[in-house]
Order: structure tokens, then C-alpha cells, then sequence
């Protein structure tokens, strides 16, 4: 049986929270609207995003969860050589680039979606994945 720390998944999904926080408000978060086309008319109120902030969680708490799955395959296998953390690092990034990146690029491809914005919610993702990554590893 694989044994899961659900804590470690814990920490990386509010981790994963923080980041996407990051990424969309203080830090980047002029450039995300920009590149979103997305007005703020002044109104937006927290209270009014808790069941978008709910399920953005829980996605987040999902991913941190079969990212830690994965980590053990990878960890176990021997594909991956290195350190626990080489391993988390690694790991993210392949979910990444498996799945995260090529996914979403169909939107870009078939659907016209901004290649900007993709390219900034791809390098969201990826610090993402990585941090995920990372805690899983060293936990």
C-alpha cells in the first residue's frame, strides 16, 4: 500500500493557494489583468469569491494529492535518480510539461486564447508544480 503524507499534500496545496495568490494579485497581478482583459470595477468583494476560492483549494489539494502519487512512483522506480528533492523537483516539472502545459495549449491552439496569457498561467503553474514538488519531497 502507498502511503501518502497528507499533510505534506495539505502544506503544498495552501502553498500552491499562496503562489496562485501571488502570481494574480500583489505581485503580478496588473499584468495578469492586462493580459486577461479583465477590468476591476471596484466592487469585487472576498466574500463574493468564497466558493471560487473553495474550489480553487480543493483543485489545488487534488493536484498536491496525485502529484504525492506520483512522487512515490517516480521515487520508487528508479527513473529518477537523485536526491528526495531532485526527485519532488522533477516530478513536478513532468506533471508540468506532461500535462499542465500541453493541455492547456490547446486553448491557445484551437480555441484563439491569448498566447500571453498562456504563457503567464504556464509560468504560474510551473513554480507551482515545483513547490508542490518540493514539500512533497522533503516532508
Amino acid at each position: 500500500m502507498i502511503h501518502i503524507n497528507i499533510l505534506a499534500v495539505l502544506v503544498a496545496a495552501v502553498a500552491a493557494f499562496f503562489i496562485g495568490f501571488m502570481f494574480h494579485g500583489p505581485l503580478l497581478g496588473k499584468v495578469w489583468m492586462r493580459l486577461a482583459k479583465i477590468t476591476p470595477t471596484g466592487k469585487e468583494k472576498l466574500s463574493d469569491m468564497t466558493g471560487q476560492i473553495f474550489a480553487n483549494f480543493f483543485s489545488n489539494f487534488v493536484s498536491a494529492y496525485i502529484l504525492a502519487i506520483i512522487y512515490l512512483f517516480a521515487r520508487g522506480s528508479g527513473v529518477i535518480g537523485g536526491s528526495e528533492l531532485w526527485i519532488g523537483l522533477i516530478s513536478g516539472f513532468l506533471v508540468w510539461l506532461g500535462f499542465i502545459a500541453t493541455s492547456t495549449a490547446t486553448d491557445v491552439i484551437w480555441m484563439g486564447k491569448s498566447r500571453d496569457l498562456w504563457l503567464f498561467e504556464c509560468g504560474s503553474n510551473l513554480v507551482i508544480m515545483l513547490a508542490m514538488g518540493a514539500i512533497i519531497s522533503i516532508w
